[in-house]
């Protein structure tokens, strides 16, 4: 098991079998883990990664043949993407044999059959919410190299039938859900925390706010702060000599279409900084720049040439910027999951209150406990909560 917040597996050569946290928390029984170690098994066994890379050799000798041959023109063009289409038309063929594969032999070892539809239907339902949720980073998952679209769906289902109807085979989930509780969820200390309008991180001991409406999005190397009329702010942070003044620091090259005769220094809640515009063909940007010691933060702001609001959300931003206290850093905490049971006179929402990370409680308590519309919890029953 990997220590990453994505919902992701794969093999390596070698046979070597990975998951991710991110996607034993989605999973909800046994039978659904096995459902996706046996998919990549069965990846494995039927040689998939040594025939796509036999056809990406084929692709690239075939792009250069038609590139030098064709040029730049029409034909060559399309004849490129008509490679691209037979490549992801086989990716696509490798993914339906491989649950083909892998639910029969799901089957064979005693496990649900139905799983791996039910978790395509999860994956699917865990696609959708990221992408309306920005306090999920939806690059680079399971959820879109392993598209679980409704055509696949049901032919997983139709796998299952081959072993009898729903509701044979082990599902074995109240051991899962014991063996999960506790399990971090979503983005370590190291990456930082988004709650709710916040940006913190402990390590480095800062925190910002984004204005009402606009999302953050927390990926690996920088934060997203994402607004209305396409409006959006960079921020990261790089170490900076302190005998390299931030006005020079601006005019070092790293930004492209820079106006020097912008460059201003202003000091930001007791921090030095320096501030300017850059400008490209329809899109404007605001820079600032804020030194803590060695650490430089950047918060680059871009918007439309015609966005007149663009001053007014990069001071927003930057002038929320400060130092976290110590007690603030001592009660930023990872998000995890914890399962209870659900009691005589508890319902939906008395857990959904209990949900913390998400702008969308009640979509992700329904969704990582695999509640299909019109299901409801019942007393007795294990629920998975996301808190901290």
């Amino acid at each position: 098991m990997l220590n990453s917040p994505k919902v992701n597996a794969f093999a390596l050569p070698g046979g070597f079998l990975y998951v991710t946290r991110g996607l034993m928390g989605l999973a909800n029984d046994s039978s659904e883990l096995a459902a996706v170690i046996a998919h990549e098994m069965a990846h494995v066994s039927s040689n998939h990664a040594v025939i796509r890379q036999e056809k990406l050799k084929s692709a690239a000798i075939g792009k250069q043949v038609v590139t030098e041959v064709l040029d730049d023109s029409a034909a060559g063009q399309i004849a490129i993407a008509a490679n691209q289409n037979r490549l992801i038309k086989f990716s696509q063929e490798q993914e339906l044999q491989a649950d083909t594969v892998g639910i029969r032999m799901a089957g064979r070892a005693g496990f649900d059959p139905f799983a791996a539809a039910r978790f395509l239907e999860t994956m699917d339902s865990y696609r959708k919410f990221i992408a309306g949720d920005k306090n999920f980073d939806s690059s680079d998952n399971f959820t879109s190299s392993h598209p679980a679209t409704p055509k696949r769906i049901e032919l997983a289902r139709r796998h299952g039938r081959f072993f009898g109807s729903p509701g044979i085979g082990k599902r074995d989930r109240d051991r899962y859900l014991k063996g999960i509780d506790g399990l971090l969820f979503g983005n370590t200390a190291d990456e930082g925390f988004v709650r709710g309008q916040s940006f913190s991180h402990a390590g480095l001991g800062i925190t910002f706010e984004a204005p009402k409406g606009f999302t953050i999005d927390n990926h690996a190397k920088a934060v997203l702060v994402s607004g209305p009329d396409d409006i959006a702010t960079r921020f990261d942070a790089t170490v900076v000599s302190s005998r390299t003044g931030l006005v020079e620091y601006l005019k070092s090259g790293w930004i492209t279409g820079l106006v020097n005769e912008t460059i201003r220094e202003k000091s930001i809640n007791g921090f030095e900084s320096a501030t300017a515009i850059a400008r490209g063909d329809a899109w404007r940007f605001k820079v600032r720049v804020i030194r803590n010691g060695d650490q430089v933060y950047r918060f680059i702001t871009a918007a439309p040439q015609t966005n007149t609001n663009i001053d007014a959300v990069s001071l927003r931003i930057t002038e929320s910027f400060r130092v976290l206290t110590k007690e603030e850093i001592a009660s930023l905490k990872p998000l995890v999951i914890k399962v209870a049971t659900v009691g005589a006179n508890e319902t939906e929402e008395t857990f959904v209150s209990k949900m913390r990370g998400s702008s969308s409680p009640s979509k992700l308590f329904r969704l990582i406990n695999g509640l299909k519309s019109g299901e409801t919890i019942s007393p007795g029953q294990k629920v998975k909560i996301v808190t901290d």
